[in-house]
């Protein structure tokens, strides 16, 4: 009788938690008290007709609850006619009782048959609502995230942005689920139970009730505190994921400064504080587990105590089977309220997630609100801006002054060039005209109206903007350009293309205007990425036009063509263009020189020359030295006007994404089909048991104490039952005394079992939980190791996507967990179980042992087909929201972007179709996994009614007495339910036999470039030849491209190299191929005149200094980012300043409130990119290396600072072989060697000099930045 299976099922409910952690979910602040919304709030995206099916849904879970009391009577009643006919043993009134024995059978089925109906419904109901709600909320978060302003994204990390897009709405999930019914069902047993306990017998019923509130007591306290752990747990694993994710999205950078064994180590500190929580946790569960049952056993052994007393003194009233009823009853009742407390706390768990995600979504009013229909839509713009004395600091920090007084004034159709060096306002004005922020004093005013009047996507569509960053989306080309106007035609597109120069490489694709740019735009080249970005500014013909260093990544030959049609596009509509080449802008039409947040001269070129001020003396750092001229010879002022005419490839690096050397790892391509992702899954080995058991191995003590505690534990369960029946033999004795005296001893033997159960619990909880937490943290720290040992060729593959990976670190380990320790422990429980109650029911009762052994597959069966339904689904809903969480990444980290083009409902809509396949799995999903309940709910009623059916037969016939009827039963029905409880971990061992495949895939995974490697020779002497000998390469996941064709070019020791040529031609890509980041397909690097793959990485790369075009800051401070170049030893802080000093930023550092410990924020977001292309080199420097590798490292600075930096480069070459990449050719005419890389080969290579006597291609490159 499954009543006094309860406590199994109390236990295993209680359990439930314990298993089901998953880590990442983000609280903001561990230390506060979590806040939550209130119970109904969770419910508040329910549409009336999903509130009145979970009202029906409540109402069968109700109806349901009643079931478990009213079997209770039924069995009372049948164990009274069981003891009549024992104490009849020798009379012939037997058949009298078959036929009530019978009839009970009967009711036992009709409840059966009522359980199925409203269990199946009860569930279903629940989680189609939950499903329909949980897309509902999903979408309206992103809706409101996408219509934030940008000071909030200013203080909310991207990554957590994320956790809260999967994670938490996943949580409210679970609690918006069946959760809720399954507790309403738990509620109304417990009132039931009460009901029925005190109309049978209310003395024995009150006796109980004493007990129970130490039970309810016990269950609160205990949730409580597990609530508090699980929540510190996340926040700690939090901070490693964020960790995590930063590392792997700076891949290259880490891996350029040998940074993987710091990233290591950082990762793994932060784990330490998640593993003790989770310790803590695993021994809490236990111990309240543990508590639990030794005062249910205590419950048992006073009740059968005081029952037995009432029955000799008040036989009228009190009989065994009334005895039973109101105990079980009563128990079951005060148990209910003990299993509704998990179920309680996944809904607590959803209130605290929903908290922020329905924070977000409510956050009204948002003073600036692209969804709003509100504000002034002008018919036309004419274009006329006036910025007056504009005030202007970032919220986010508010103690540094970016704009003090800025008044400006931009004509209709006129061009304004802002002139200034890095960090002094110039893109701030343009983020105020786009209203990404709205200034603290002053106003902006377009055709007379204050911008903050107008509607705001009405103005951003009337804006064109192509920044510094051009920033893809990973789609096609076309795509991509369309985003500048959703309802552009192909005709549009192929203009705006061809206006932007784009035409000619596109055309060269083999899927042309179809080719996918992969995430970011990562398979293109900077100046291809910038051109795309250009033609989609041109598509919607706007009639103002932003150019934020819009040519800055282009090569000579493709910047003076994209300028022209530049020039083009900015006839007859307003422009406002900033630059740090000055050539670009010479044409303007009034020029502004921007210092110290202010409009200090305004002016054309010429009046401006005249008056010579700020921009005069820019104008002349800048000048480069004539065709033909000895380089360095100082220009003459005569000269300046051709000289700023031919300026060309200041601030590249600004336009922080060229490929160059973080080519972006996560790349993205067209969607699999499911037979493809199949193979996928089934590349995975196979895992053995014993292989995942291997990898808890360190933990071997732990584990073996804890299998021994399972081992006593297992048998706990048949001696309750053996106690249980032979009390109720007890009954059959007809001298009171001796009932007395049996009951005593038994219900004392009751109390020693709940002891035993107690420190079996403990044990258990404390070795397992232990053994798990370090196995979790091995496993994170070796996973992560093993990622960041692969070469950088793997991180190109869109299925290691850094949003992949981070959910892998996150969620695998735990899982495995799930599948060593306490599965471990759980089998040997069920083993030792089931082998002593299959020998002791053979031994009381055959037959009925036989019955009971054909039903157990039924019992089992009931709970393997619920968790296979569960199982099944779990991996198809992964996938699917892993699409929409790419969708959902994509957007927020370019936020920015997405906002300019104003193509929220874009992104929005699309993420709305990513989440309709996870929505239609789920609805299908809801009645299966009902039916599924509600069978695993009925069958034991089922199987109760054939087994009394039959023993009531055994007993009428004589084969046997009704107490070993009862004592086969128990023992056997006790045995099942724990290998029910038992099976209900198996979705764990599912998923942790795929993730624990993952892992060992992963840790045998050897890269053909191993960083970890301690092969190759690390020469004493190093002098700095490099040759590049036959070089034949393309990018893996590109095969059909080919980069480099036969690239030879080698460079002496101590001299400069420096590599031209077009976007795309492979300069950076060789510079890679040196770094080691890929192999060539064809022929050798030689270092030292020895093969780059002879020598040891680390000790190669260490003798690399690094400055690349888009420089990646960790979230530290500087100190620690300058530090990161040299990970082999502690630098000081005088070498810091040392090489702060050289690369000109000292002093800027020195004015920041914190100095040298200013964090530099998330990617480096709170410097300027001049600031971070500063730190970058000071981090180069700082490992004094023999080689050094510079490309494009001054595009990103202004013209004064590039001039000293300049300087400093210059310095830091002395003595040093280097490479250089630069398209601005006046940064590179004093190499000693120039290299013109032409389709992936040297072209022409020679002095600057030599170069230009030959009249060949560099010659032609001069030549187009002389004279544009």
């Amino acid at each position: 009788m499954l009543s006094y299976s309860l406590p199994t099922e109390a236990l295993s409910h209680c359990a439930q938690p314990v298993k089901q952690i998953i880590p990442l979910t983000k609280k903001t602040e561990p230390k506060e008290p979590q806040r939550t919304v209130g119970f109904f709030q969770l419910f508040r995206y329910a549409t009336c007709c999903e509130v009145f099916l979970m009202v029906i849904g409540l109402l069968c879970s109700a109806i349901h609850g009643i079931a478990l009391p009213l079997m209770c009577v039924v069995f009372g009643d049948m164990t009274d006619n069981f003891v009549q006919s024992g104490q009849q043993y020798f009379t012939n009134l037997t058949s009298i009782n078959d036929l009530i024995l019978e009839l009970n059978a009967y009711y036992f089925v009709g409840i059966g048959c009522a359980v199925l109906l409203l269990g199946t419904f009860q569930v279903m109901l629940f989680l189609l609502t939950a499903t329909k709600q949980t897309k509902r909320i999903r979408e309206k978060y992103f809706h409101a995230i996408l219509h934030q302003q940008m000071a909030w994204f200013d203080t909310h990390q991207i990554g957590v942005l994320n956790v809260r897009m999967t994670d938490d709405i996943n949580t409210i999930n679970e609690g918006l689920g069946d959760k809720i019914c399954v507790f309403v069902q738990f509620f109304c047993t417990f009132l039931t139970g009460l009901i029925i306990g005190f109309v049978f017998g209310w003395k024995l019923t009150l006796v109980i009730l004493a007990i129970s509130p130490l039970l309810a007591g016990s269950a609160a306290v205990w949730s409580k505190i597990l609530a508090t752990l699980t929540s510190k747990e996340l926040s700690a694993y939090a901070k490693a994921g964020a960790v995590a994710e930063e590392i792997l999205v700076a891949i290259r950078t880490v891996v350029a400064f040998n940074g993987q064994k710091k990233a290591v180590e950082k990762y793994e500190n932060n784990l330490e504080d998640a593993k003790n929580y989770g310790i803590k946790k695993a021994i809490t569960t236990n111990v309240s587990m543990g508590l639990t049952q030794f005062v249910i056993f205590g419950a048992y052994a006073l009740a059968f105590w005081y029952g037995t007393k009432l029955s000799v003194d008040e036989p009228e009233n009190y009989t065994i089977g009334k005895t039973i009823t109101v105990f079980f009853s009563v128990m079951i009742g005060a148990f209910s309220l003990g299993q509704g407390a998990p179920n309680l706390e996944a809904i607590a768990k959803a209130r605290g997630a929903a908290y922020e995600v329905y924070k977000t979504i409510d956050q009204v009013p948002r003073p600036i609100d692209s969804s709003s229909k509100e504000g002034h839509k002008p018919d036309h713009v004419r274009g006329d801006i006036e910025f007056k004395d504009i005030h202007f600091n970032y919220p986010s920090r508010k103690e540094v002054k970016i704009l003090q007084g800025v008044n400006l004034t931009v004509p209709r159709g006129k061009t304004i060039a802002l002139v200034g060096a890095s960090g002094c306002g110039k893109s701030t004005t343009i983020q105020l005209l786009q209203r990404f922020y709205d200034p603290d004093l002053g106003q902006i005013t377009l055709d007379g109206h204050d911008i903050r009047t107008l509607n705001v996507k009405w103005l951003r569509e009337n804006i064109g903007i192509v920044s510094q960053e051009p920033v893809l989306f990973g789609t096609t080309i076309a795509e991509n350009i369309r985003y500048g106007k959703a309802d552009a035609t192909d005709e549009d597109i192929e203009r705006a293309v061809k206006e932007a120069n784009a035409y000619d490489f596109i055309a060269k694709l083999p899927d042309k205007l179809n080719t996918m740019v992969g995430e970011r735009g990562a398979q293109l080249s900077g100046g291809q990425k910038q051109r795309i970005a250009i033609a989609r500014a041109l598509v919607k013909n706007p009639k103002i036009l932003l150019l934020d260093e819009a040519t800055s990544a282009l090569d000579t030959q493709s910047e003076s063509i994209v300028q022209a049609a530049l020039d083009k596009a900015r006839a007859g509509r307003t422009t406002i263009m900033i630059a740090h080449r000055l050539s670009t802008i010479r044409t303007a039409d009034v020029i502004a020189g921007f210092s110290n947040g202010q409009v200090v001269e305004q002016g054309t070129h010429r009046e401006l020359m005249a008056k010579k001020g700020v921009y005069y003396s820019l104008v002349m750092q800048q000048v480069l030295p004539p065709p033909g001229c000895i380089p360095n010879a100082n220009p003459s002022p005569v000269l300046y006007s051709h000289a700023l005419e031919g300026e060309n490839g200041d601030l590249g690096g600004n336009s922080i994404h060229r490929v160059s050397l973080r080519r972006k790892s996560t790349k993205k391509k067209p969607k699999k089909s499911k037979k493809e992702k199949k193979e996928d899954e089934s590349n995975l080995p196979d895992v053995p048991l014993s292989r995942i058991l291997a990898m808890n191995k360190p933990e071997w003590p732990y584990l073996l104490f804890g299998v021994l505690a399972s081992l006593v534990g297992g048998g706990v369960y048949p001696c309750v039952a053996i106690l249980f029946a032979k009390i109720i033999g007890v009954f059959a004795e007809i001298d009171p005394e001796v009932k007395r005296q049996k009951t005593l001893m038994f219900s004392l033997l009751f109390l020693l079992i709940g002891g035993v159960a107690f420190v079996t619990y403990f044990i258990k909880g404390f070795m397992f939980g232990k053994s798990g937490e370090l196995l979790t943290m091995r496993l994170r720290k070796q996973v992560f190791n093993a990622i960041l040992r692969q070469e950088i060729g793997w991180f190109d593959d869109h299925e290691n996507a850094v949003g992949v990976l981070t959910t892998r670190l996150a969620s695998d380990a735990s899982l495995v967990k799930g599948a060593t320790g306490a599965r471990l422990g759980l089998l040997t429980n069920c083993i030792c179980t089931l082998t002593i109650a299959i020998v002791v029911a053979f031994v009381f009762c055959w037959q009925l042992t036989l019955l009971i052994l054909a039903c157990v597959p039924f019992l089992i069966g009931a709970n393997f087909i619920q968790m296979r339904a569960m199982a099944g689904h779990a991996s198809k809903d992964q996938g699917a929201l892993e699409q929409s969480g790419k969708i959902s990444t994509e957007t927020v980290e370019n936020f920015k972007t997405v906002v300019a083009l104003t193509r929220e409902d874009v992104f929005f809509y699309k993420f709305m179709d990513s989440l309709e396949r996870p929505y239609k799995n789920g609805l299908v999903k809801a009645p299966i996994y009902g039916l599924t309940f509600a069978l695993s709910q009925a069958i034991p009623y089922m199987v109760n009614a054939a087994i009394f059916r039959f023993g009531a037969w055994l007993i009428a016939h004589c084969y046997t007495q009704y107490e070993n009827v009862f004592l086969v039963f128990s023992v056997i029905i006790f045995a099942a339910m724990n290998i029910g409880e038992s099976s209900s971990f198996a979705p764990d061992f599912g998923k942790a036999k795929t993730a624990a495949a993952r892992i060992i895939k992963l840790l045998e995974k050897d890269p053909e470039i191993d960083i970890y490697s301690e092969e190759g020779k690390k020469p004493s002497d190093f002098a700095g030849n490099i040759e590049f000998r036959g070089i034949h390469f393309a990018y893996p996941t590109r095969q059909n491209v080919k980069v480099l064709q036969g690239l030879n070019v080698s460079v002496g020791p101590g001299q400069t190299l420096a590599l031209v040529g077009e976007s795309g031609c492979g300069k950076s890509t060789s510079v890679q191929l040196l770094e080691r980041f890929y192999n060539p397909a064809e022929g050798q690097v030689l270092v030292d005149g020895q093969d780059a793959k002879t020598l040891n990485l680390a000790w190669l790369r260490s003798q690399l200094g690094l400055v690349s075009q888009e420089p990646i800051l960790f979230d530290c401070t500087i100190t620690e980012n300058i530090q990161y170049g040299d990970n082999s030893r502690v630098v000081s802080q005088a070498e810091i300043e040392e090489a702060a000093k050289k690369a000109n930023i000292h002093d800027f550092i020195m004015g920041l409130p914190e100095k040298y410990n200013t964090s530099v924020g998330d990617k480096g977001t709170q410097m300027s990119g001049g600031q971070k292309q500063r730190i970058a080199i000071a981090r180069a420097l700082v490992r004094q290396p023999k080689i050094l590798l510079l490309d494009e490292a001054t595009s990103a600075l202004d013209t004064e600072s590039e001039k000293i930096v300049q300087q400093a480069l210059d310095d830091a070459r002395l003595g040093r072989t280097c490479i250089v990449i630069a398209h601005r050719l006046s940064t590179i005419h004093n190499a000693d060697k120039i290299a013109v890389i032409q389709n992936g080969q040297v072209a022409e290579q020679g002095t600057h000099t030599e170069l230009m006597a030959k009249e060949g291609a560099y010659f032609a490159l001069v030549n187009a930045q002389v004279n544009h």
